[in-house]
């Protein structure tokens, strides 16, 4: 077998912490590819910096005239799971995953640069005390990110595939976790 194969097969039985390099460039290059879905409406429609969650490819409020509440999850009166169940609903009108919620004011993204973004999603005081590898697995496994690749209805799907998404954010984490100016 020679090295390349041995490399990689000896990768795959490491924890990911350990696979991180330091290689600035590659990591600011992956997390530009990052960036532009993180960019998107299905993303920036719940990592919002208003008392409401957005929607639409336009951005538009809430039609429900839906507010944020106390615990990102709606007022007391019209929670969230009111209407988003664990999956969309049939006709694909009622996107669903499980725990729907708006992200935290501190996650908050509109209007921020991709450097801006990546040094505020690196943030532990802002982003639920996540290291870099809590943040791969939230950005490639939780349930309600990969719902934007799922989000039913006519929804425009995030301009990287969910495959290309996971290969950006591991090569971005992998190569040093490195933000962009």
């Amino acid at each position: 077998m020679n090295t390349v194969f041995r490399l990689l097969a000896l990768a795959a039985l490491l924890p990911f912490a350990t696979l991180a390099a330091d290689d600035p460039a590659a990591s600011r290059q992956a997390f530009g590819e990052v960036a532009k879905v993180l960019q998107s409406p299905r993303c920036l429609n719940c990592h919002t910096v208003t008392s409401f969650p957005r929607q639409g490819d336009d951005r538009h409020p809430h039609a429900q005239l839906i507010q944020r509440g106390a615990d990102n999850m709606g007022a007391p009166t019209l929670m969230c799971f009111a209407c988003h169940q664990a999956a969309n609903s049939a006709d694909g009108l009622v996107p669903g995953a499980p725990n729907w919620h708006l992200a935290p004011l501190s996650m908050g993204w509109e209007g921020l640069s991709a450097g801006q973004m990546c040094r505020k999603l690196v943030d532990k005081q802002a982003n639920g005390n996540r290291d870099t590898a809590a943040l791969v697995a939230h950005m490639t496994a939780d349930p309600l990110v990969q719902w934007a690749w799922h989000p039913g209805g006519n929804r425009t799907l995030p301009p990287l595939s969910q495959a290309d998404f996971h290969d950006a954010v591991r090569r971005w984490a992998g190569n040093g976790a490195y933000c962009p100016k």
